[in-house]
């Protein structure tokens, strides 16, 4: 039986550009899977220009038998690469992901936006594709994502990305808890049941914390 006192977290990766960064993050890794997290995630850079080395963390990470769970992003894909990224994850006996829109590479425009524009046409193609095989987590913005026009516009969006078929959700960091509760309050008026669980930065120093 679960312990209840037991608080259900996970850490997220950066993918490293580099061997002696990999043989860096297979120490931290270690030391922090000591504190059994749930599982880890990796994310996935703008346009997929991470993702041989998210392919290279996830492959090392379930290698090593920890529950991982990729970031998958649609803009600037097309159906066939998300499908085969799907494909790859199932063989590889992957149950949970992270989906989400991302940004297109600095130079691109809307003409390469690909085949899938938003994160709810993501949830809806994975759905469509694999039936309930992965439980997917979306993002969630208690500070509103930076390019919606209002807080509600954005709300309706999330409620899109749920009723499209994603199991929970990840907030952006946020630095004022009360937006947290505020918007978990307006999901619970809108019956919008999934777990939002808050995204969680440790401030390792103030030029971090001014970049986000």
């Amino acid at each position: 039986m679960p312990d209840k006192n037991h608080q259900i977290f996970s850490f997220e990766l950066f993918p490293p550009k580099t061997a002696e960064g990999l043989e860096k993050l297979k120490t931290q890794v270690a030391k922090l899977n000591k504190v059994e997290p749930r599982y880890f995630s990796v994310t996935y850079g703008a346009g997929g220009s991470t993702r041989d080395r998210t392919f290279a963390t996830v492959d090392w990470l379930r290698s090593q038998g920890i529950e991982t769970a990729p970031h998958l992003s649609c803009i600037g894909s097309q159906h066939q690469e998300i499908l085969d990224i799907l494909n790859r994850y199932k063989s590889q006996n992957i149950k949970r992901l992270v989906a989400l829109r991302g940004d297109l590479p600095s130079g691109m425009g809307a003409k390469d936006a690909g085949d899938l524009n938003y994160a709810n046409e993501l949830v809806t193609f994975i759905r469509k594709e694999t039936g309930d095989l992965f439980h997917i987590e979306v993002a969630a913005y208690p500070e509103i994502h930076p390019q919606a026009h209002t807080a509600q516009l954005d709300l309706q969006h999330f409620q899109r990305k749920v009723q499209a078929g994603a199991n929970a959700a990840i907030t952006q960091y946020f630095y004022n808890a009360d937006a947290y509760f505020a918007f978990r309050d307006e999901c619970t008026r809108l019956n919008i049941e999934v777990p939002i669980i808050p995204g969680i930065m440790p401030i390792i120093n103030y030029t971090q914390l001014a970049r986000f």
